[in-house]
């Protein structure tokens, strides 16, 4: 928007929106005023004194055409205000790039350009919220996949192997029972160890995406006992870590989303690019029909804004949903940190 275009000329100050909308108001309302003045001296018509009942039908078409001028006049000057609320309605931070046209009234220019500006810097103060809270949360998850694989799991280790040594020298009447145990600890630290990995993706760090993304259906398929066909590319471009961490995030999300919500009994997980972009793709033949994002989808929009990518939930009521998320073509390849 060209900045001159808020001022009255180059180099003044910006006129306040309600001097600039007075001054409109009153050069409609004179304008219109004058016209029918004018009209009135140079037209045949006479107004005596008192009226004359043949003078009433003239004097009111006058004012019903004073009247409609002035409306007219008025919604047309005022439109652009009607358009501000409807934006201020539906407004939503994690959608961003809604923003009002300069629809060139000069007047209320200053304002359309002072609410836009608002909604650059909201946004930018919510993504960057978001980013720290974002970064505190992997820091967090970081640390307890720390503690569970290298305190709990291996105290669990170490009880797992006392527990062979004691059935190797037990009588064959506990032997069945300490098989039992041995068995229960065992399934235990698996479990740890699969929820160190949920939450700290060491094969995002060794492997790269394209083994984390199977890693993360293969995990899904096995605790839902949902199918997941995946179709990812091989030679997609080079992302930073942030990128393929927020790709990492949101695909493991829809998963998990799919799982609780979706009652479906098929799922797919793409990777590709699409007219020159990468995108992540999640369908499912689920029921459909969420209405309002939840907390899972509003989180999945946050890390989409982390990266300047763009997410889009479709999920009709016919059924099936369907998570794209769109990577820019220069992703931003900082650090959470």
């Amino acid at each position: 928007m060209n900045d001159s275009a808020v001022h009255d000329r180059p180099g003044s100050t910006p006129r306040p929106p309600a001097q600039a909308l007075f001054r409109r108001l009153f050069a409609i309302n004179g304008l219109v005023f004058a016209a029918g003045t004018i009209v009135l001296a140079v037209s045949p018509a006479t107004v005596s004194a008192p009226v004359m009942l043949a003078e009433v039908p003239v004097l009111a078409v006058g004012l019903a055409l004073m009247l409609a001028a002035n409306a007219l006049l008025l919604r047309r000057s005022l439109a652009p205000l009607d358009a501000l609320t409807t934006l201020m309605q539906r407004v939503d931070l994690l959608r961003t790039g809604d923003r009002l046209a300069d629809s060139g009234n000069s007047d209320l220019t200053h304002l359309i350009c002072t609410f836009n500006s608002m909604l650059d810097r909201l946004e930018a103060e919510r993504s960057a919220s978001s980013a720290y809270a974002l970064a505190a949360q992997e820091g967090e998850r970081q640390r307890i996949a720390r503690e569970l694989h290298d305190e709990i799991g291996q105290s669990l280790t170490v009880v797992l192997l006392g527990l062979k040594r004691v059935v190797d020298r037990a009588p064959a009447d506990l032997e069945e029972e300490l098989h039992g145990v041995q068995e229960t600890v065992r399934a235990s630290l698996d479990e740890v160890r699969q929820v160190a990995r949920r939450l700290r993706p060491g094969v995002l760090e060794d492997l790269g995406l394209h083994a984390a993304l199977s890693a993360v259906c293969s995990d899904f398929t096995q605790m839902s006992g949902i199918k997941v066909t995946r179709s990812v590319e091989p030679d997609h471009p080079a992302l930073g870590a942030e990128v393929e961490l927020v790709l990492y995030r949101i695909a493991q999300e829809s998963l998990t989303n799919i799982a609780r919500h979706a009652h479906a009994t098929r799922a797919e997980l793409s990777l590709a690019t699409e007219d020159g972009r990468l995108t992540l793709r999640i369908t499912d033949n689920g029921r459909g029909g969420a209405l309002q994002d939840g907390a899972g989808i509003r989180g999945m929009r946050e890390r989409a804004l982390l990266i300047g990518a763009r997410l889009t939930v479709e999920s009709p009521k016919a059924g099936g949903t369907c998570v794209r998320l769109v990577i820019p073509r220069r992703a931003d390849r900082s650090s959470f940190t």
